[in-house]
């Protein structure tokens, strides 16, 4: 087969003509049309989290959009880094792809990584931003975010905070907040954001930044008190919750996003065709209300270099806020 041949094939699943689910799997592989075979996304978050609901939401649209299916591969650990790690090792063909927040965070928290990730992996498209929220234990004798302001300069040291992993965004969110309001929790590290949002409620830890998947059904069923979001202003997303700037804390912003890689040598062909086929995923009916449902946005580029672009332009926000506000990795 010439190669011409070979990316036009490829690049069929990115025209919007559907060739691909109506090509049976078997006459793709013969071919070496891609996609040929199922495709894995990894995610280096455990169930019950946004990284997780995201990962899940672009699986089940990708495979509409593909034809093909899509598992997911929860690897947690580490703020991600272990599955970071695992797909750049993985063969770079188009079927490994990994879910992952910005990887400039990543970077400036961690000392020793067992990559590069401006060497090993390729950015493909973004699938969703969105605030955290400021959640804490209903016996907490705090109603707004000023009232838990003084109350932690009031007892130094004595409230906990429940994190869902080192290098994660909650944990950033948890540290500028720190560092911005001039108080001091005691962060105890789970793994993810489930676990985490288990010890808010029973008690354990009396605060949690959270990502909204975490958190909503729990806020929504009373059984732990949003105080307020990462962001300066409220999100019709998340009605109700105001804005940190609105309930007394101006200069604070942190939001997260997650988007998909390929490691870095993959054809540009493939590159190319995941990319499309992620922004036409996630603009399929119903995706939009799904990902809001859970206090995200849908959030995609109209292409890879778009994205690469964006993430270049952000890096170094994200390594001064690392910076500035104090955050390592223990």
């Amino acid at each position: 087969m010439k190669p011409v041949q070979s990316r036009r094939r490829i690049l069929m699943a990115s025209m919007g003509l559907g060739a691909a689910g109506l090509v049976p799997l078997g006459a793709r592989a013969q071919s070496g049309e891609w996609p040929a075979k199922p495709l894995r996304i990894v995610v280096g978050y455990p169930p019950g989290g946004s990284g997780d609901f995201i990962t899940r939401v672009a699986a089940d649209e990708l495979s509409k959009e593909l034809g093909v299916a899509v598992v997911v591969e929860n690897r947690p650990g580490a703020g991600g880094t272990i599955a970071n790690e695992a797909v750049s090792k993985a063969a770079p063909d188009g079927y490994t792809i990994l879910n992952a927040g910005p990887m400039a965070t990543t970077d400036s928290l961690y000392r020793k990584l067992g990559y590069d990730s401006r060497r090993d992996f390729i950015a493909v498209n973004q699938l969703a931003v969105g605030p955290m929220i400021i959640c804490v234990n209903n016996d907490l004798p705090v109603k707004s975010l000023k009232d838990l302001i003084a109350y932690a300069k009031a007892n130094p040291g004595k409230l906990n905070s429940a994190g869902s992993g080192n290098g994660s965004s909650p944990h950033l969110a948890s540290a500028q907040f720190e560092s911005i309001a001039g108080v001091k929790f005691t962060t105890v590290q789970f793994k993810g954001g489930g676990a985490a949002a288990t010890s808010t409620i029973a008690g354990d830890t009396q605060v949690m930044f959270a990502t909204p998947p975490t958190v909503m059904s729990f806020i929504k069923g009373g059984r732990m008190r949003a105080l307020a979001l990462t962001i300066p202003q409220s999100t019709s997303s998340i009605p109700g919750i105001p804005g940190a700037a609105e309930a007394g804390l101006p200069g604070y912003d942190s939001s997260f996003s997650f988007g998909l890689y390929l490691p870095a040598a993959a054809p540009p062909a493939i590159i190319r065709a995941l990319s499309l086929a992620t922004a036409r995923a996630m603009a399929r009916p119903g995706v939009r209300e799904k990902v809001a449902s859970q206090g995200m946005d849908v959030a995609t580029y109209p292409s890879a270099e778009a994205f690469a672009a964006a993430l270049k332009e952000g890096a170094g926000g994200l390594e001064r806020a690392v910076r500035e506000s104090g955050a390592k990795v223990e």
